[in-house]
């Protein structure tokens, strides 16, 4: 029987989704749904296991890690992409690693949860209404305001098409912008430090690598109006996190929206969750039921097709 690890299962959900006593003859399954601490005790949890199942970028599958699961053949991974696995390990060491479709939408939805948050004070009222407050901070519009946008794929497409359904103005950067889709779409695009300067509403939607890494840094945020609010439900080292906290300390910005971190989850003692101007969610943009029900379910095929010798979704 193989034996499966599924990993990071924070809020139980695979044992909702899946029924294991389907899969009692082909497949062992235990569930870990409080983060490891450390490498050697990651190792140490999964040194049996012949597979994994991993959600998102929540545990990094290293080199180190991989040298010392002597066991592991498989990985289904949520989502084609998975910055935190080292792909030259597993290819050295034969593992077939296998992801899964996503829907792009929840986390469009998400940067607008966020964008509306922050301008109309949401987390402040509702705290103060169950205190027995009415109405005790004013909000702003986002009809005629500009949304900056970072990154114009799937996601940050959504957003802008949602910001021109408010009445927005909307801009557009990224290093490979594409410049025909951005004029079909009526979106102005910009230079880097134009976009930073004259956008109300920044928000960021390009995928991590080096050129990306640390993107908007303390430079960017002298750049920006004072009056204006940085969205991240991307990933989080694309924001330098101490320029930014600087920033929200210092006034420098009216405030951020963030649903992404350098370290997730979020340390309880961090600074950020002290910031009155910060509106912070725990990295839900994929978090719904249609996108997990589809996460498992495809890890369940995929595993499947590799016992099967026919990997399918495979990821190289």
């Amino acid at each position: 029987m193989l034996k499966v690890a599924v990993l990071d299962d924070y809020q139980n959900v695979f044992s909702q989704i899946i029924n294991t006593n389907n899969y009692t003859s082909k497949y062992e399954f235990k569930i870990f749904n409080v983060p490891f601490n450390n490498e050697l005790e990651t190792i140490e949890a999964l040194k049996n296991f012949e597979a994994l199942f991993i959600m998102r970028e929540r545990t990094k599958i290293t080199k180190s890690l991989i040298s010392n699961l002597p066991k592991l053949k498989f990985i289904m991974t949520s989502g084609m992409r998975n910055n935190a696995i080292d792909f030259d390990a597993t290819k050295e060491k034969k593992i077939i690693v296998c992801g899964t479709e996503i829907n792009s939408n929840p986390a469009a939805e998400i940067t607008w949860t966020l964008i509306l948050g922050l301008l109309r004070n949401v987390k402040q009222e509702v705290d103060n209404m169950f205190q027995g407050y009415w109405q005790t901070t004013i909000g702003y519009e986002l009809k005629g305001k500009r949304l900056g946008v970072i990154g114009l794929g799937k996601i940050g497409t959504q957003v802008a098409k949602i910001g021109q359904a408010f009445g927005m103005e909307v801009s557009a950067w990224s290093e490979n912008l594409n410049l025909s889709e951005a004029n079909k779409l009526n979106i102005l695009p910009m230079s880097k430090e134009d976009i930073i300067k004259t956008s109300d509403i920044l928000s960021v939607h390009v995928v991590l690598g080096d050129r990306y890494k640390n993107l908007i840094t303390k430079r960017e945020f002298k750049l920006m109006k004072k009056s204006s609010f940085i969205i991240n439900t991307s990933r989080g080292e694309i924001i330098n996190e101490k320029d930014l906290i600087y920033a929200l300390e210092n006034d420098e910005i009216a405030g951020a929206g963030l649903d992404v971190y350098n370290q997730e989850p979020l340390a309880q003692d961090h600074k950020l969750r002290f910031l009155p101007n910060a509106f912070l969610l725990p990295h839900l943009g994929y978090v719904t039921v249609e996108n997990y029900s589809k996460f498992y379910s495809q890890m369940i095929e995929n595993l499947n097709s590799c016992v099967n010798n026919k990997p399918i979704r495979q990821i190289d």
